[in-house]
């Protein structure tokens, strides 16, 4: 039973051994934390034991309790992980309860090597902090230190076994020009300290922190891809030209309301749920010219907000894509209302944001006021608490009534407009499409059309969806509608969706993909195929007529007293509707915003195939084609040029710009310098769905159809495209991204299916290390199970 002989010179290069091993080789070594003692043997001297009395002489006297842990040999190494793979026994009490212990860690590895290991050591009370930390992020191999921790348990595997509801994540850009106090100060020191001392980078690290300092639980080599990880010095260069443009796009500008900006990637257009947070080049470069250029800002315009003509909604720091949300706040404030108020209104919201981060995914909702609905009288009081005036107040209600009328007005209102302008769009495609040009030529065409009568009506019509759904909310607040007639009122509208699962109960394979064929996951990304070019991935022909599709639409009813009332606040805040008429403009605005998206993607999609289609033409496959940016093909439309090597150079300059954006770390809000360089990611508040719950095993959505009947699917974000996933009788599914009113959450109230929209990363990582959760929508939780 071994005392292990520890090489104290500390110039020498440490190798890993097993856990014990390693730990007792630092023991005496280490400066910014420390190990706590142990006693170890192998499984083989354990099964030599003659008696239970034998084990006594290893029951240590520097403990009450001890914890009992595994030290396999194959358990950690340079090129694989075992990690938690072994038991480990807390809270040892008692020679009955260590003899017990021992023996069930011992089962644990058997069929192991006779070499494997088990160690005591005394159980850690007081914890204040404990986590997991890595040297390189994980995920994408960037220079970063990744601490995930939680400040509340008490334990010490809390991070790792996901109970904790309070875990914290912390990036550290190894480069960062900060220093940190405190416990994390601390912390950084240790790990810098370990990278010296194994001459590693990539190391996995579980800590605790008790009121001494830092006790080292366990360190051992990270396995990470490395193939295509920048270099610090690249990263810090890019990091660095990232904080000068933040810091010269805050600064005040004269064509700006504001005193400065932040940057998000969920508000307003929230690109994280559409492209995600570190998309593609082409996914990127199309999201930017169909809408976040100029269309965005076109369309608030002629809406009656403010003039952004000249400003990109979406900044792109290092390709990671950003609203610019000083801009957007602009966007929001009506063209009559005062300057100065106007500028403080801006610095309000602004500020509302910085304060409480997780409403990144709610500014309309709970933060900026865009439109009239029956409680905004009632809801702009809250302003009179930072220094408005009863008279700015009436100012701002007025300007938004007058916007909100023009509008939904019943005869005329902008957003039939916009939905006539869609019905146009899907004319002009059948003539591109069915046209002899040549596909650079239909790219061209395509999208300028797409922008035009697309994407610009449908920006309209989200507008519009927008009131639709705050003037719904509006009437239950003031107490019209309950919580169940409002479901049932969601329920009640059919949507392109709602035809999308009556038509694949009825229509041929060929007659359904006709239709609906161009739909796709993630309708940007090149990568996923659509509908129609690999259909087995989403359906099962001829099962799908055998889908039951139900849909709720005559369900509901509206009583004759809930009538008048309606009709009664209508003239006292002089909305130029009746009840029938609004009721109705809320149903159109909301499936019209679902058909136009419909309708564009189609034009989308088509654009992506003759990418690929050109693509092939010069020997680059769909990957290939992701990393180049649609200015090449708009390149190739206006000028005479070598098709192959403008594509070509447009890929080669897109895998490097790609390599960069994939190896960074940014926060979901950029709010001052700092949070470039090291952050935590900031809490979060997920939008549940519906009324219903689900118990379900965890799922983590991939793009196939097998195993998903009453689970829970985890989807990091959701499109339109994603509709399918409804044909297969799923339980819920949660988001890491996306909003209250985005295309899943109205799908998921449609069809009254529990779903969490927006998890934000800490719960979506942990929900989806369980193995089966409860969403209780009802009561706004989600519960561990197993």
């Amino acid at each position: 039973m071994n005392c292990y002989s520890i090489v104290r010179e500390k110039s020498v290069k440490l190798d890993f051994k097993t856990k014990a091993q390693t730990l007792a080789l630092l023991a005496e070594r280490l400066v910014h934390g420390r190990v706590l003692p142990q006693i170890c043997f192998t499984v083989g001297e354990w099964e030599k034991l003659a008696s239970d009395m034998a084990v006594i002489q290893y029951f240590p006297t520097w403990s009450k309790e001890v914890i009992v842990r595994s030290s396999a040999v194959n358990e950690d190494s340079a090129t694989s992980s075992l990690a938690g793979h072994y038991r480990s026994i807390k809270n040892v009490g008692n020679k009955k309860e260590l003899i017990d212990a021992i023996a069930t860690v011992a089962k644990s590895m058997r069929g192991g090597d006779i070499d494997d290991e088990i160690f005591i050591q005394p159980m850690l009370r007081k914890v204040r902090v404990s986590g997991v930390a890595f040297t390189r992020n994980p995920n994408n191999g960037g220079h970063y230190y990744v601490i995930n921790y939680d400040e509340t348990s008490g334990g010490t595997d809390s991070v790792e076994s996901g109970r904790s509801n309070k875990l914290g994540i912390r990036y550290h850009f190894k480069g960062a020009p900060i220093k940190h106090k405190g416990w994390l100060g601390k912390l950084l020191l240790l790990l810098q300290e370990l990278e010296g001392l194994f001459l590693n980078d990539a190391l996995d690290v579980e800590f605790a922190v008790v009121e001494a300092g830092i006790v080292l639980l366990q360190v051992r080599p990270l396995i990470i891809n490395d193939k295509d990880c920048v270099t610090l010095r690249q990263q810090s260069k890019s990091l660095t030209e990232i904080e000068n443009r933040f810091s010269s796009l805050s600064k005040p500008h004269p064509y700006l309301l504001g005193d400065k900006s932040i940057f998000g990637i969920m508000p307003d257009w929230n690109p994280a749920e559409m492209i995600g947070t570190r998309p593609r080049p082409l996914a990127l470069s199309l999201y930017k010219e169909l809408i976040t250029d100029n269309i965005w800002a076109y369309q608030r315009d002629n809406y009656g907000y403010r003039n952004l003509r000249s400003f990109p909604l979406l900044i792109s720091f290092a390709g990671s894509p950003y609203i610019d949300v000083r801009v957007s706040f602009n966007s929001f404030i009506p063209k009559e209302l005062d300057e100065h108020l106007a500028h403080r209104l801006v610095n309000f919201y602004i500020d509302c944001l910085i304060q409480d981060p997780s409403l990144h995914d709610k500014v309309e909702f709970d933060i900026i006021y865009s439109c009239y609905t029956f409680d905004l009288p009632e809801r702009l009081t809250e302003l009179k608490r930072h220094g408005f005036k009863q008279k700015e107040l009436k100012e701002i209600a007025h300007s938004l009534r007058h916007i909100t009328n023009k509008i939904i007005r019943n005869d005329d209102g902008l957003w039939q407009a916009d939905l006539k302008k869609i019905n146009r769009l899907k004319q002009r495609q059948d003539t591109i499409l069915s046209s002899s040009l040549p596909p650079v030529e239909r790219i061209y065409w395509l999208l300028e059309d797409c922008k035009r009568y697309g994407t610009l009506p449908f920006a309209g019509l989200a507008r519009a969806g927008f009131i639709a759904v705050q003037m719904l909310h509006s009437i239950t607040r003031v107490g019209i509608f309950n919580t169940d007639e409002y479901h049932s009122f969601l329920c009640s509208i059919g949507t392109v969706s709602t035809d999308l699962f009556h038509d694949l109960s009825t229509l041929s394979q060929k007659e359904f993909l006709l239709r609906y064929g161009h739909l796709r996951p993630g309708a940007y990304d090149i990568t996923t195929p659509s509908y129609e070019e690999e259909p087995e991935r989403y359906f099962s022909w001829p099962n799908n007529h055998n889908f039951e599709f139900q849909h709720n639409g005559s369900t509901f009813h509206l009583a004759k007293h809930s009538l008048a009332q309606i009709n009664l606040l209508l003239r006292e805040h002089k909305i130029p509707h009746d009840a029938v008429s609004l009721l109705r403009f809320i149903k159109g605005a909301i499936a019209g915003r679902e058909y136009a998206k419909f309708i564009f993607t189609r034009s989308l999609s088509e654009i992506l195939r003759l990418v690929k289609k050109l693509g092939q033409k010069y020997h680059f496959d769909k990957d290939d084609m992701s990393y180049s940016e649609i200015d090449c093909f708009k390149q190739l439309y206006a000028a005479s040029a070598d098709h192959q090597q403008i594509i070509s150079e447009s890929i080669t300059a897109g895998r490097r710009k790609y390599a960069l954006t994939h190896s960074l770390s940014l926060p979901p809000l950029l709010t001052e310098t700092d949070s470039i360089w090291s952050y935590d990611l900031p809490p979060s508040r997920p939008n549940f769905i519906s009324m219903t719950s689900v118990t379900g095993k965890v799922i983590r959505l991939e793009i196939h159809k097998e195993g998903l009947s009453g689970n829970i699917l985890m989807i990091p974000n959701a499109d339109p495209g994603y509709d399918w996933i409804f044909a297969h009788d799923i339980g819920g599914f949660i988001t890491e991204y996306g909003g209250a009113n985005s295309h899943m959450a109205i799908r998921a109230a449609e069809m009254q299916i529990p779903a969490v929209i927006g998890a934000g990363k800490i719960l979506f990582e942990k929900w989806l290390r369980a193995r089966t959760l409860r969403i209780d929508c009802a009561n706004q939780q989600v519960s561990v199970i197993s």
